[in-house]
């Protein structure tokens, strides 16, 4: 089930909002978890028991780390850890990489290996990252273990989050796990985020989404160095509106709920810098990897050698999470080298240069970025990237550019300026300005936009999210 499927947001929510609010206090937890499961089965029960397996052993795994370190046996607190990320990762990486590896194997050595088609669980990479965080936060006693299964659970499988993030940490939600019935405010302000978060993934990032594909589907014939920017340009709104929106529904649903989960994006196309960029981008994800490798390796306090070795580590593994192919890796070494550089060759020379100068840099090298994430093999990322610097191309622009810009010309200012804190603030002084009217017209516009969505779902022109497949 999606959670911008209209069984979802006409069903589903509704009355688990409603049973929520009701059922008595101890009653709650039960419900949601029993509610979350039902969720993430529905599409395919199987991918049940890969989450049931994850639940259970990282609670157990929990406890025994927890029995150790009150017992004050560090060294079975340090091998529990071990068994646990080893396991975690090895289920992780069985799943998600297995014929990514075995096809290699099979590329390089010209052999003949069998490859079984696994289905991915989804969201495994994200609750796979939770309960690592979990486990992690337990061994160095910033949390202790959750002893309570039934808050447990609801920690790693919570429908909001469990298949594409944002990645709540246990320390954060742990205090809120309560069974506390949430405030009428707090329905009211999550039903706007989900809104927001709607209109964002369907009416925008599903329309650049058929664009961009519709532009990588032409042939060289048809392809100009300014139809292929239009197609990078589609895409770069596409994945921002798409991951963006999902992350704004996810926290509105965790609102209605009494959850506050983490901030995922703060309008990362404002940035000055590919390092800025990486603060406001998939937040979650950034600082997991920054609290649980990059500071663990001995961050930038290692020296210059070590600081690079971290570096290049971490956004080797970056690339590697968000998926099995060649053009992940890649995409994730071509962020280590340039940070690398922004951050010892760079850095000076930015700081001085003007501040558009400096944007148009850093979207320059995002959306060359976005080029290998995009592409299905690395051979179609560097075609791709020729076109757009007029390799193997029919020219500058011609009749087919026209026609992708003149249609979409207004959509593209859109989404440009919607990528940006502009529009929404000064919405926000519009609407919360101490006038009653204003209140009803800014109620007005979500209802309007959450019709326009609707419209949009029900002539079947939605896309599913692409981070699922993550």
């Amino acid at each position: 089930m999606s959670i911008s499927s209209v069984l979802f947001i006409f069903i589903f929510l509704p009355v688990c909002v409603l049973a929520y609010v009701f059922l008595p206090r101890l009653v709650r937890p039960v419900f949601l978890l029993l509610a979350s499961l039902v969720f993430y089965a529905w599409g395919n029960p199987a991918y049940l028991i890969v989450l049931a397996i994850s639940v259970v052993f990282n609670y157990f795994t929990g406890l025994e780390m927890q029995a150790a370190i009150d017992a004050e046996r560090d060294r079975d607190a340090r091998i529990a850890l071990l068994i646990g990320v080893i396991f975690n990762v090895a289920v992780l990486g069985f799943f998600k990489y297995y014929g990514f590896v075995i096809g290699s194997l099979n590329s390089l050595f010209h052999a003949q290996l069998p490859i079984r088609d696994l289905p991915l669980p989804i969201g495994i990479s994200f609750f796979t990252f939770s309960v690592l965080s979990y486990l992690i936060d337990v061994y160095r006693q910033d949390v202790p273990a959750q002893r309570n299964f039934i808050d447990f659970s609801v920690y790693v499988a919570f429908f909001a989050k469990v298949t594409s993030g944002p990645i709540v940490r246990y320390k954060d939600m742990a205090p809120q796990m309560d069974g506390h019935r949430p405030k009428l405010n707090d329905i009211g302000t999550g039903t706007a985020m989900f809104i927001r978060g709607l209109g964002k993934k369907v009416l925008l990032a599903d329309s650049f989404g058929m664009m961009h594909s519709a532009i990588a589907a032409l042939d060289a014939s048809q392809t100009h160095v300014l139809t292929a920017w239009l197609g990078c340009l589609a895409f770069t709104l596409q994945i921002y509106f798409d991951f963006g929106g999902y992350s704004d529904m996810a926290i509105g649903v965790g609102k209605m709920f009494g959850f506050e989960i983490t901030k995922n994006f703060d309008y990362p196309y404002i940035s000055k810098s590919l390092t800025e960029f990486w603060r406001r981008w998939h937040m979650t994800l950034g600082t997991w990897f920054r609290d649980y490798v990059y500071i663990p390796l001995g961050g930038n306090r290692a020296g210059l050698v070590r600081h690079m070795r971290n570096i290049m580590i971490v956004w080797l593994l970056t690339g590697i999470w968000h998926g099995a192919a060649w053009t992940f890796i890649l995409w994730g070494v071509y962020y280590g080298l340039l940070l690398l550089l922004e951050k010892y060759v760079l850095k000076g020379l930015l700081e001085r240069l003007p501040a558009p100068l400096v944007h148009i840099y850093t979207m320059f090298f995002v959306m060359i970025g976005w080029v290998f994430f995009a592409a299905p093999t690395v051979g179609s990322a560097f075609a791709t990237l020729g076109q757009m610097f007029g390799v193997g191309t029919a020219g500058f622009a011609g009749m087919t550019t026209w026609y992708y810009l003149k249609t979409n010309l207004i959509r593209l200012i859109i989404g440009c300026v919607m990528s940006t804190p502009v529009f929404y603030r000064q919405y926000k002084r519009f609407a919360f300005a101490k006038a009653p009217a204003r209140s009803y017209i800014s109620v007005a516009i979500y209802v309007c936009v959450f019709v326009c969505s609707l419209a949009y779902l029900i002539n079947a022109t939605y896309q599913s999210f692409l981070y699922v497949q993550f």
